[in-house]
């Protein structure tokens, strides 16, 4: 299984958000977000560049307790034109505050899994900085450009949120739908050599990486993989899909997080 060496999702961060920064300015502050419908791309620069500064003062403060998490968030500037600026300054920010000591300093990780809150917080400002990146792309009609090693590695982010005690304790609707009786499923990267394979059992829904044989496999690049499931992309025309396409479909429509 790819794990991004800190050093590569710190870089990776900074490089996504500069991405988004100009999609952003090419798409314009009104333009509607096709992939976040009920968002302008003016939200969703607030939201990442807030979210980055909200992140690092966690971090900074090396709070434990979600009690304590910060209460204000940073503003976004009002002229389109320090946007730019403001978004640097954020990853800037987070990444540094995700320093090589501080990953595994004493933190509040919010899956509540077995990560330290750095090494959490790290994975999960680099999946909103990479998602969000897309929807200001896709807001300004460009292509993705998402790296396989970055995309494999928010994907297996992605079974770890899905599988983890919080998603369990908040998101329980979901965590039921996905509960089984032993069905089968598996997502297979064409250019990461990575696979991840999901049981969905009595007690809940499990996933390890690698591949087997499953009641469906979905197959494809790991940047469309990922965009499939965080409900960017659709599941026709962008997997291949050998076997129950309704057992992967079902997976989908009952997996979408809150805020996206």
């Amino acid at each position: 299984m790819i794990e991004l060496s800190p050093d590569r999702a710190r870089r990776a961060i900074v490089e996504h958000t500069g991405r988004m920064a100009e999609a952003a300015a090419s798409a314009g502050p009104g333009a509607a977000v096709p992939t976040a419908p009920q968002w302008t791309v003016t939200e969703l620069v607030e939201h990442v560049g807030q979210t980055q500064n909200w992140v690092a003062e966690i971090i900074e403060r090396r709070i434990t307790d979600p009690a304590g998490l910060p209460a204000e968030m940073a503003v976004l500037p009002v002229d389109p034109h320090d946007w730019p600026t403001w978004l640097s300054e954020s990853a800037q920010r987070v990444v540094d505050a995700c320093s090589d000591g501080a990953l595994d300093a004493p933190v509040f990780n919010a899956a509540g899994d077995e990560r330290t809150g750095g090494r959490f917080w790290l994975s999960s400002v680099l999946n909103e900085t990479v998602v969000h990146g897309f929807d200001a792309a896709a807001a300004a009609h460009r292509p993705p450009d998402i790296e396989p090693d970055v995309a494999a590695a928010l994907i297996s982010n992605h079974f770890k949120m899905l599988t983890s005690p919080t998603w369990q304790m908040y998101r329980s609707e979901s965590a039921d739908a996905i509960r089984g009786a032993g069905q089968t499923l598996q997502w297979q990267a064409t250019d990461a050599a990575e696979g991840w394979f999901i049981e969905r059992r009595p007690d809940g829904a499990t996933w390890q990486p690698g591949t087997r044989k499953a009641d469906v496999t979905v197959t494809g690049p790991a940047q469309s993989l990922l965009l499939i499931l965080t409900r960017r992309l659709p599941l026709a025309g962008h997997g291949a899909v050998d076997g129950d396409a309704a057992l992967a479909q079902h997976w989908l429509d009952r997996t979408a997080h809150v805020a996206d």
